[in-house]
């Protein structure tokens, strides 16, 4: 790559190549406190950068670096300011002299049942969360969340019976547990969303079409010869099945097919 490296002179038949030194970038440092510990590291990481730079090794606490899993839940406060922050590890940007400590776990209750077992009722959550209706409307959950929920709406919801405007709002919930947290009724409502979304999804979301007929298909054992010729071939061959696949066109239509449909469970 240009400006990566350099010919050397010498033996005018021979070249040879000369690793160029890369120039020096100046990185300001700033102080953040580390469940209480000082640090001096380079401004504008993240505070799971910032963190591993000063030497911590996450075991537990790191999963997607992406803000989607929720494993890096942090409370953190400000200097001179008398407020509770809560943020994302992999997703907020270290302030100076920000005093953090994380959060890849909360002990909150969370109850045992069998899907199955269960019905579309809304009691079936008054049963097993009766703390639900604990709530006093502070809206402490809805300030600490970092994915933006409604999360005392959605409480308001399913004490009114109402699951699928709950799962609606609760949608992008990531399990971090910030919520009950900072919940002076002491209940989980990131667990009691999730129980919500799965009553919703089993018992009450209409199923669709596409799906039942996959259902079908692959019950009929439509795919049994093809998978067992997929575990019996080669690496080579596995290859070459992998590049010669058809794939689908960066732009086109909501109705495209391959032109082999033999494996789709609509031919």
């Amino acid at each position: 790559m240009a400006g990566a490296e350099k010919r050397k002179g010498g033996n005018p038949g021979v070249a040879t190549l000369e690793k160029e030194t890369p120039p020096r970038v100046k990185v300001k440092l700033i102080p953040i406190f580390v469940m209480g510990k000082r640090y001096m590291v380079p401004e504008g990481l993240t505070i799971m950068k910032a963190m591993e730079y000063a030497g911590y090794k996450f075991i537990r606490g790191c999963g997607c670096r992406g803000g989607v899993c929720g494993a890096c839940g942090t409370v953190y406060r400000k200097p001179g300011d008398y407020k509770i922050y809560t943020g994302l590890a992999c997703q907020t940007v270290i302030e100076p002299d920000m005093y953090l400590t994380q959060m890849p776990f909360y002990p909150a209750n969370r109850a045992s049942f069998n899907l199955e077992n269960l019905t579309s009722a809304p009691e079936e959550i008054n049963k097993l969360y009766p703390e639900l209706f604990r709530c006093v409307a502070c809206n402490a959950c809805t300030k600490v969340c970092p994915m933006n929920i409604e999360v005392m709406d959605t409480v308001s919801y399913l004490k009114q019976g109402n699951i699928a405007k709950a799962v609606e709002l609760s949608f992008d919930c990531i399990q971090c547990g910030l919520c009950a947290s900072r919940c002076f009724a002491e209940m989980p409502q990131y667990h009691i969303f999730q129980l919500a979304r799965r009553i919703y999804g089993a018992k009450i979301s209409p199923r669709s079409k596409h799906l039942i007929e996959a259902d079908e298909t692959i019950e009929s054992g439509k795919y049994e010869e093809p998978l067992r010729k997929l575990m019996s071939a080669d690496e080579k061959e596995l290859r070459k099945l992998y590049q010669e696949r058809e794939t689908e066109p960066l732009e086109t239509g909501d109705d495209w097919q391959p032109k082999k449909t033999e494996y789709l469970s609509i031919s």
